[in-house]
Order: C-alpha cells, then sequence, then structure tokens
C-alpha cells in the first residue's frame, strides 16, 4: 500500500524532468543562427535519405541535360558571379578612401 501512496503523490512533473525540459529550451535558443534550423528540414531515416537523393539527382540530370535550361542557369551564375565581383572591387575602393583619409588624419593634414 505504501508503495501505491507514494506513486500517487508524484504525479507531477519531475524535477529531473524539469530541468532536461529547460535544458534543451536553452540549447535550441543558443543555436538559432542564421542556418541553424537545416537539419530540421532533412528527413531522418535512410529511406527518406535515399528518395530525397534520388529525387535531387534526377532534377539535377534533368536539368543539365537540358541545353536551354543549362544555358540559362549558367549565364544566371555568370551574371551573378560579375555582380559580387563589381560589389567585392566597390568595398575595396572604399576602404582604400577611409584608410587614406585616416592617414591623413593622424598626419594632421585634415
Amino acid at each position: 500500500m505504501s508503495k501505491k501512496n507514494k506513486q500517487k503523490k508524484n504525479k507531477g512533473i519531475k524535477r529531473r524532468d524539469l530541468e532536461k525540459m529547460m535544458a534543451a529550451q536553452m540549447g535550441q535558443a543558443q543555436n538559432q543562427t542564421f542556418l541553424g534550423g537545416l537539419g530540421r528540414l532533412l528527413p531522418a531515416g535512410r529511406n527518406e535519405q535515399f528518395l530525397l537523393g534520388l529525387a535531387v539527382g534526377g532534377v539535377a540530370a534533368y536539368v543539365l541535360s537540358d541545353e536551354e535550361i543549362r544555358g540559362k542557369l549558367f549565364k544566371g551564375a555568370i551574371k551573378a558571379y560579375a555582380g559580387m565581383a563589381g560589389s567585392l572591387a566597390e568595398m575595396k575602393e572604399q576602404m582604400a578612401d577611409l584608410q587614406a583619409e585616416v592617414q591623413a588624419e593622424q598626419n594632421g593634414l585634415i
């Protein structure tokens, strides 16, 4: 009888379980980065991973085998690369200007 009474008293959440839940929540809050949630989007089982790989491979094979789509894809990639390279050159130029201004301030020219 005494065991049953003890079991009835322990119906609530145990402290150990509560601490585990709190730790899990705090861990999730700390790991929320820009790409932190991508792992949850991927399937967990082997069959699901195989099917996802099969689908992605099929789409990639179709896209790369079609000459018109492949041309558009490569043109878009080249335009994106050129845009990033131009932006990087502009940023380097701005940094050089800022360094020249700081140098001039240190020398007392401004």
